[in-house]
């Protein structure tokens, strides 16, 4: 607790609050699902899955666990990949008339924050979709804390969702994505099984690899909960907090994963150390960062994924444009780091050390460039995209990406330097092209 970048500061929080749900990690886990759907309550589960994992050995894997457990069940699956308002409202309506006792989600990121949104909006109907979203976005409507058990089962190794309390959806009239933020949000269980990645083409372990690394880097070099205005009440006090002590555990090791294992896991699909170290680090990143929040790189992605164009992703059966949510954090996040390193130079030299970045001669003040350079040799190694004009993107695009992402007003405020318009149009400036 002694850390130096934890310092109180007047006015600013003295506490932090730390949830996770509780983790059965290891091959073949998914086998518990009906034991501890069981467990959690569960008589008449509500299953959901996307389109492209319905028919999958780990979505039968599931079932067949529910149904020996004499476990009641319907399936949802009209889920899109990167989770929409009309998935949720349609996953809504699909939790009030199905007289569920519990949930079990199995997927990656989208069908989990679905799964999350749909007990929210099913249970606690508002007029308005926006109205449980932050100001000046939506209302900020409290949040109800009686929700059905939940057993998130993750099928991917980045968004770390079973281990959050967030559900990032892309609100279709203004085609880009959100964060609803709520303690109540976060599923009871998750089982992790990384035999799920084992089969995952090298552009998805690529895209969800860089997002486990840019949740885990972000959380470390995040603003200091300290620095965040006090609040007394207890059960107001939100888990998007700022860097804290506990975030830093899981996100030193999330980093160590990412440097050891993304460019085997990738490269390697026998390489079965490094995938089921990448799921694990996934987790990880997902704990520290759902106790944390990120900032800069996860706002700047937003932008991307608003305005992309005429651009697909090997891996994905998913027509053009589409950019996944790893990658387009991934294209800026060396140019953001060189921009966040003069705040904090001692917390990014630590972290560009966890994520081996090569600093033999190096000092604090140099640490912004290292870890640019080991983010640019990751993205070279791995097929990632070179920058945003590997996704489609020109400098005259600048002003319009900054003015989409400047909207992420929380995670911006997470950064640990102050951050303005015109930085943000000048970090996509220094995005383009590496």
């Amino acid at each position: 607790m002694g850390c130096q970048y934890f310092d109180p500061c007047d006015h600013g929080a003295d506490s932090f609050t730390i949830a996770i749900p509780q983790v059965t990690f290891g091959r073949g886990c998914l086998g518990e699902a009906g034991a501890r759907a069981r467990g959690l309550g569960m008589s008449r589960v509500g299953v959901f899955t996307d389109p492209w994992l319905r028919d999958s050995v780990y979505f039968a894997t599931v079932m067949d666990s529910l149904c020996q457990s004499g476990l009641d069940s319907a399936v949802f699956d009209e889920i899109t990949i990167e989770a929409d308002d009309a998935s949720v409202v349609r996953g809504a309506a699909f939790i009030a008339d199905g007289n569920f006792d519990g949930v079990v989600s199995v997927g990656g990121g989208s069908v989990m924050d679905t799964a999350k949104a749909s007990m929210l909006y099913g249970l606690h109907p508002v007029q308005d979709f926006l109205d449980y979203f932050a100001p000046p976005l939506g209302a900020g409507k409290p949040i109800a804390r009686d929700f059905l058990p939940h057993l998130a089962c993750p099928t991917t190794s980045g968004t770390g969702s079973e281990c959050t309390s967030i559900s990032v959806l892309r609100i279709n009239a203004l085609q880009t994505k959100f964060v609803l933020a709520n303690p109540a949000l976060m599923a009871q269980q998750a089982l992790i099984d990384p035999a799920c990645c084992a089969s995952l083409p090298p552009m998805v372990v690529a895209s969800t690899g860089f997002d486990l690394l840019c949740h885990a880097l972000e959380c470390y070099t995040a603003r200091a909960y300290t620095r965040w205005d006090r609040i007394d009440d207890p059960m107001k006090r939100p888990l998007i907090q700022g860097a804290n002590p506990w975030s830093d555990l899981a996100a030193r090791k999330a980093l160590e994963i990412a440097g050891e294992y993304l460019d085997r896991g990738v490269n390697d699909a026998d390489d079965l150390e490094a995938r089921d170290q990448l799921m694990w680090g996934a987790s990880l990143a997902g704990m520290a960062f759902g106790n944390s929040g990120t900032h800069l790189g996860h706002a700047l992605s937003y932008g991307v994924t608003h305005l992309m164009q005429d651009v697909s992703t090997d891996g994905y059966a998913v027509q053009s444009p589409f950019v996944p949510h790893g990658i387009s954090v991934a294209v800026s996040a060396p140019a953001i780091f060189r921009y966040t390193a003069e705040a904090a130079p001692e917390r990014h030299f630590e972290a560009a050390g966890y994520l081996q970045s090569d600093l033999k001669g190096a000092a604090p003040a140099d640490s912004g460039e290292a870890l640019a350079v080991r983010l640019i040799g990751l993205m070279q190694k791995t097929g990632v995209p070179n920058g945003l004009s590997g996704v489609g993107f020109a400098p005259a695009d600048v002003p319009a990406l900054a003015a989409s992402s400047s909207r992420q007003i929380r995670a911006i405020a997470n950064s640990p330097r102050e951050t303005n318009l015109v930085d943000i149009e000048n970090i996509y400036s220094a995005a383009m092209r590496y």
